[in-house]
């Protein structure tokens, strides 16, 4: 193996602003994408991540722009299960093929490495491969000295271990942790929206504006000259608002797609029908935390409700805007 990486310092746990790079697999793009701003609360469970690695992990991929926080998560887990591994070579030694640490660097590699980088404080002194806060940076240095700099994370990967299932599996647990994080997106709070990308952050924000508007059915709201909305009225105007293009009915959003597939957890922005695969009665917009914004029925103005409940008729959910950007503002 070219490189094979514990952590120093406890470190503050927190909600760390990070920057999300060039996809990781067609999970980790469509999720996140590219040149984009995320959050990840790491004083919450995240997939099976420590908390105190899961923030060496947000904390040390914007040192390589175009890294994913999931790919050196993807590592860790791969190599040593976050150091959790009871083997020889995490905590101390090597194993049979002289790699050490969390990360399972080689020490040539490791001094390579550090030599041309300056590894942050927060670790040892001098710098150690036995030591989270340092192997974790010092590997996505790594990472991008070998590829994601140049656009090429298979390289940078491939450069880690030579052998491409190693790339697959790694690329395939990074998606994991993508969709596990997107999953955490998403408060059901319109005074603080949170979104996977501007067009579902601009329907939801366009339909926060909206509550306290009449049931009118038909109802195509003030921009379509009526006093509010109908259910799928409001769902059409607020992904208008944004720029997407709706059919006007419920069940034509529902068969415009693309559905959810069944057991994935809602985003921010996807539309929720209910009813039956041929006969949509209902749809509302997904804000996250449980709740929708809906024109529920007659004297029932535009409001947020839970999107399930008792006794419902849930029939799934469509995704109209591929989540590319993490968006965090406060509703105006």
């Amino acid at each position: 193996m070219f490189a094979k990486i514990a952590i120093g310092a406890a470190a503050l746990l927190l909600l760390i602003p990070i920057l999300i790079g060039h996809s990781v697999s067609a999970v980790v793009e469509a999720l996140f994408g590219s040149s984009s701003t995320t959050s990840v609360d790491c004083t919450k469970p995240m997939a099976d991540i420590p908390p105190d690695y899961c923030l060496l992990y947000v904390t040390a991929a914007p040192h390589c722009p175009g890294l994913n926080w999931t790919v050196l998560a993807a590592i860790g887990k791969v190599e040593t299960d976050h150091g959790r591994l009871k083997a020889p070579g995490v905590a101390d030694g090597e194993n049979h093929a002289g790699a050490g640490g969390p990360m399972q660097f080689l020490a040539p590699t490791f001094n390579g490495v550090i030599a041309k980088h300056r590894i942050p404080p927060g670790g040892a002194s001098p710098p150690s491969r036995y030591n989270p806060h340092d192997a974790v940076h010092a590997a996505a240095f790594l990472l991008c000295d070998e590829g994601v700099r140049q656009g090429d994370l298979r390289a940078g990967i491939f450069a880690y271990n030579h052998a491409d299932w190693y790339v697959d599996k790694v690329l395939e647990q990074a998606a994991k942790y993508a969709e596990a994080a997107a999953a955490g997106v998403g408060n059901g709070d319109c005074n603080a929206i949170q979104a996977l990308n501007a067009i579902t952050h601009a329907a939801i924000n366009y339909a926060c504006g909206q509550r306290g508007l009449p049931y009118v059915w038909g109802g195509n709201g003030p921009d379509g000259g009526h006093a509010g909305f109908d259910c799928s009225g409001l769902t059409k105007a607020a992904y208008a608002a944004a720029g997407v293009t709706l059919p006007r009915t419920a069940q034509t959003q529902f068969d415009a797609g693309p559905r959810v597939p069944a057991g994935q957890p809602l985003l921010p922005g996807d539309l929720v029908f209910y009813g039956t695969r041929g006969n949509i009665h209902h749809v509302g917009l997904y804000i996250g935390g449980g709740l929708m914004i809906n024109a529920p029925t007659f004297g029932q103005p535009v409001q947020i409700d839970n999107y399930r409940y008792n006794g419902d008729d849930y029939a799934g959910a469509t995704r109209p805007a591929t989540p590319i950007a993490v968006a965090v503002s406060t509703h105006t």
